[in-house]
């Protein structure tokens, strides 16, 4: 594990590390932000997933997050949105391939190589982080768009893994929308039904801990009729009695300036959480 990049921020640091992954088979990178608290004692993670075509940069250059992870004591891990490098396969387009890894385990050549996104963020990255840094098992997820998909299924489909879980404008049904079913078809065969077992909406059903979700979306995104559609997320959840607080913010888009606006919300609500 090499560091890259070595920041003060806030009282803290903001750290970049590369190391190799096993479940991607290349070299990958990911963001820590360790709080001032954690030069003294182990703290809880945050682990923030990012949309399509993002790094690791979008979010800890952008969202503003660090100040209020120093103000309540909690570690963000912010890891890549996909594998990269020479031999990973990629496609012509943004949204599939290199920068949109969707958070799935592939299982169709030649994506199934190195695209085991959903293996990496929920066992081999938080596996590294708690035995490379003074974090505790308490874990929070959160994303945006692409991986505020990818949070919500990662703690769906890990019952007692996570304290808390967030998301600003996920996909939440991307078995029904165009990103989404593009991807699937790709990355998992044309076989729907298994589709279903990284669709947020599918899983809610069936979820063995209703773990309450928060959702943000923007009123001005343009990307929410046709991609988002947070009301499926409400119906899905209305019919089984989940918890789910989707909060619906009028003038804001799909940008990081939404995400900056509320992310300290975001951020007390996992933190009151991983501190229970």
């Amino acid at each position: 594990m090499d560091r890259i990049e070595h920041r003060a921020c806030f009282g803290g640091w903001q750290h970049v590390y590369r190391h190799h992954a096993k479940s991607l088979d290349c070299e990958t990178t990911f963001g820590v932000y360790l709080p001032p608290q954690a030069e003294q004692r182990s703290c809880p993670v945050l682990y923030w997933l990012s949309g399509l075509t993002c790094t690791e940069q979008n979010f800890i250059t952008k969202a503003g997050a660090q100040r209020y992870a120093a103000e309540h004591g909690v570690i963000l891990v912010a890891p890549d949105t996909s594998p990269r490098g020479a031999g990973v396969a990629d496609a012509e387009g943004y949204d599939l391939g290199i920068g949109a890894g969707f958070y799935v385990d592939a299982t169709q050549a030649p994506w199934s190589k190195h695209y085991r996104m959903f293996d990496y963020v929920s066992r081999e990255l938080p596996d590294l982080i708690e035995a490379q840094f003074p974090a505790t098992k308490a874990r929070a997820i959160s994303g945006h768009s692409m991986g505020g998909h990818g949070a919500l299924v990662v703690a769906l489909k890990n019952p007692g893994r996570y304290r808390s879980v967030s998301a600003f404008s996920p996909i939440v049904a991307p078995t029904q929308v165009p990103w989404g079913q593009k991807a699937f078809a790709a990355y998992l065969g044309e076989d729907r039904e298994a589709w279903k077992a990284w669709d947020a909406t599918a899983l809610i059903a069936s979820a063995p801990e209703r773990l309450p979700l928060l959702v943000d979306q923007g009123e001005a995104d343009e990307f929410l009729a046709t991609q988002l559609q947070p009301q499926r997320l409400r119906e899905a959840c209305e019919a089984v009695g989940h918890p789910l607080e989707l909060r619906m913010q009028p003038g804001y888009d799909h940008s990081y300036y939404f995400i900056a606006s509320f992310i300290g919300d975001h951020i007390a609500h996992h933190a009151a959480a991983l501190k229970a």
